[in-house]
């Protein structure tokens, strides 16, 4: 049997054509004109359709169970009870104890009497806002920072009450949930703040809010020598309430200071001259996770700990100041080996070629899961305590990664096996992947790397 004439699932028989066909319909086209080809077309199609129905039913009818056996039934509990780690073999951990040392950490730095804020924007940047919020609590933080309203709105439905800044200025719209699930907004515009404490006063509330002070970064805020002048157009009404004021430093993980400098001394003006005016500026804070190390003078009430809750170092400059754990690993099980020749291609672009002496490994984890397609052959996973090459570019769902099967005495030689384990992110042994490292060959920040994974269709546990 020719490959061609070879039956394609139920159809293939059906679609096969008589012997001869190809030739004796050339010869029609070709000597009584297209008309009579298409009509000789046609009346082989409605044949074929005929033939690919009766194949159908043909195998359908051999596939039924004996008439005295009850049809199969699945109980859709227990197909949901299956673990995420039974339906596809890639996970993100979280280690709730690094969480804990970080946010100790910082609460050691910045002494007793100021308050600790944990930013958990962004999913707690991909880690998990209701754990890591929960967590965070628990270990010396009193405030809680979110960008949505949204975001506010979990943590208040998992019953998490600690006090919630959503940091910047929702929409009017907004208004009735900041008021039902007694979140408070950042607030820079008059219109917004007027609104706001219209609708609290309607139902016998208060409207708190924080303050938001642009002292240069120039992305949202009060300007730094505007702020008694704005508060004067809202503070006359009796709702609002001004719990908080604050600014955000765009350089406090730089090396230069300058510009830093600037922004703490603008920052320190604005809230002099809301206090001269006899306006209480309430908790005062500006400090991030780098200024919260570096900058003792912006501590001022409260600092807010966000990309190094999750173990991450903003900048350098901090590295010798403090110990941090991160928080996130990734893990993926071999799903296919292969041996793959000398030369031969692996992954789409057949970008990588096999050395030779060395076994395929694929991983069911690419970069729809946030291990971003340009890490392609420039990274490593740990596998057996090695790190091992990734191999050729990662796709949306998969990845490989190449075992070198050579051996010496002072290095075993591999065996790896459908099922096994494999760290894409973590350690294991002496062997370590970081986030960090990713940032760096991306010429981007860890936080974009985390939320890639964490935000990502990847289960997550947490330990």
């Amino acid at each position: 049997m020719a490959q061609d004439d070879l039956p394609n699932g139920f159809t293939g028989f059906a679609n096969r054509k008589p012997a001869g066909f190809e030739s004796a319909a050339s010869s029609m086209h070709r000597t009584a004109g297209p008309d009579a080809y298409k009509t000789a077309m046609s009346t082989f199609g409605e044949a074929s359709s005929w033939g690919a129905n009766n194949a159908f039913q043909y195998a359908r009818d051999h596939a039924r169970p004996d008439a005295d056996q009850a049809p199969a039934t699945f109980d859709p509990d227990e197909l949901r009870a299956i673990p995420a780690l039974d339906r596809r073999w890639s996970w993100v951990e979280i280690d709730l104890n690094a969480i804990r040392h970080n946010a100790m950490a910082y609460k050691q730095r910045i002494g007793a009497g100021r308050r600790l804020m944990a930013v958990v924007k962004a999913d707690a940047y991909g880690h998990g806002a209701v754990r890591c919020a929960r967590t965070a609590l628990n270990s010396g933080a009193e405030y809680l920072g979110v960008a949505t309203v949204q975001e506010a709105i979990e943590l208040r439905e998992a019953l998490v009450n600690a006090p919630i800044l959503v940091l910047a200025e929702p929409p009017i719209t907004a208004i009735p949930l900041l008021l039902g699930y007694k979140v408070m907004p950042s607030v820079y515009t008059p219109e917004f703040a007027i609104a706001y404490a219209e609708a609290a006063d309607a139902m016998g509330l208060r409207a708190p809010f924080h303050l938001a002070v642009n002292t240069g970064m120039n992305r949202i805020g009060v300007r730094y020598d505007e702020v008694v002048e704005f508060m004067m157009q809202v503070g006359f009404h009796r709702a609002l309430d001004l719990v908080g004021t604050f600014t955000h430093f765009a350089t406090a993980d730089h090396a230069e200071t300058l510009d830093f400098q600037i922004q703490l001394k603008r920052f320190i003006e604005a809230v002099g001259a809301l206090r001269a005016a006899g306006i209480d500026p309430g908790i005062v804070h500006s400090a991030n996770s780098a200024a919260g190390m570096r900058y003792p003078d912006s501590f001022f009430d409260m600092i807010r700990l966000g990309i190094s809750l999750y173990g991450f170092h903003s900048c350098r400059e901090t590295r010798s100041m403090v110990d941090l754990v991160p928080a996130m690993s990734v893990h993926a099980r071999i799903t296919d080996v292969r041996t793959v020749p000398m030369s031969e291609g692996v992954s789409y672009g057949l970008n990588y070629r096999s050395p030779g002496s060395v076994k395929i490994c694929t991983l069911p984890i690419g970069y729809a899961d946030g291990y971003c397609r340009g890490l392609s052959s420039r990274v490593s996973v740990v596998y057996e305590g090695r790190l091992c090459r990734q191999a050729g570019n990662i796709c949306m769902d998969q990845c490989m990664f190449e075992v070198d099967m050579r051996s010496s005495a002072l290095r075993p030689r591999l065996d790896p096996q459908i099922g096994d384990e494999v760290v894409l992110v973590g350690s294991q042994g002496d062997a370590c992947v970081t986030i960090d490292e990713m940032a760096t060959l991306l010429g981007t920040i860890p936080h974009e790397v985390a939320i890639g994974f964490g935000c990502s269709r990847l289960p997550r546990i947490w330990r």
